[in-house]
């Protein structure tokens, strides 16, 4: 009897669930059955409260293809989400003091992945800055220091060009195409094909995707697990909390003052990836902030 029952009740709860799933529209269904995987499609996306127009065909298929692409990167895409705990404090705060929307860390991502990363053409940081720009935007590059490894700096640097770009463009999308095609280079094209929109601009390959890859990263990031990331608050990079040693002379050997620190010159190293060099000349007595951890080394 208790068997019978049993079998009853599992009947019925598939009985009622069939007619749940077949009662919903075609579209809401798909959702339903691809939530938790990569072939989930979000209804509506934005950037910097600017809507993506999704019932164009190319752009709904542009943005398909780099959900796909990311959503099926596992390991990398599960390591910027791991990294994005310790960075995006970081670099949160910085953007709302310029006025930038926070939807802008999420160019970092595609940049870099958060990571100081070099490129064949010569950016390096995070930001992904290039010398000649770097040192317009007030960021210091030599043999011994170079600012686009300071993680606050280079975000203060591209907050200063976000802010042209949104001044010279009326656009946050366009600003955003800017960073990675140039204000000249997206500006040519604007005049060339009479349309001031990025999703009604035919523009480079890269600069085309740019903006779509910000929009993948940003959907997976925020929604982890409709994209089939199940991660736990536990998984990820905490911050690492540390104390600032101001610095106005030259350090003629890192390693030593390291040890003056209570570390050693690898993990001074990493928590300061704008020294470049084992010492630190400093002939000017500029005023430097040297980050030393206090736990978690």
């Amino acid at each position: 009897m208790k068997k019978t029952n049993a079998l009853l009740t599992t009947l019925g709860v598939v009985l009622i669930s069939g007619i749940f799933v077949f009662g919903i529209s075609g579209e809401k269904k798909d959702k339903l059955f691809h939530e938790g995987t990569a072939m989930y499609f979000p209804t509506t996306t934005d950037f910097a409260g600017e809507t993506a127009p999704l019932h164009v065909v190319d752009v709904r298929e542009r943005l398909d293809r780099e959900l796909l692409i990311n959503a099926n990167l596992h390991s990398t895409t599960t390591l910027i989400l791991k990294r994005a705990n310790r960075a995006f404090p970081v670099i949160e705060p910085i953007l709302q003091k310029y006025g930038i929307p926070d939807d802008f860390k999420y160019l970092a991502v595609i940049e870099s992945g958060l990571v100081n990363a070099v490129s064949s053409a010569g950016a390096r940081g995070v930001w992904q800055f290039m010398p000649e720009t770097a040192k317009e935007k007030g960021m210091e590059i030599n043999d011994f220091v170079d600012e686009r490894y300071h993680l606050e700096k280079s975000t203060e640097a591209a907050c200063k060009y976000l802010l042209a770009a949104k001044n010279k463009f009326g656009s946050w999308t366009m600003a955003a195409a800017s960073y990675n095609g140039g204000m000249n280079g997206v500006n040519k094209k604007v005049e060339e094909q009479q349309v001031t929109n990025y999703y009604d601009l035919a523009l480079t390959e890269e600069t085309s995707r740019y903006v779509f890859r910000i929009l993948a990263l940003k959907e997976i990031m925020k929604n982890p697990g409709k994209y089939g990331f199940n991660i736990y608050p536990t998984d990820l990079y905490s911050p690492i909390p540390t104390k600032k040693i101001e610095v106005d002379s030259t350090i003629t050997d890192l390693a030593s003052f390291a040890k003056t620190q209570g570390i050693n010159y690898k993990i001074l190293k990493i928590h300061n990836p704008w020294l470049r060099d084992k010492k630190l000349v400093n002939p000017s007595k500029k005023k430097y902030e040297i980050e030393i951890p206090t736990e978690g080394y």
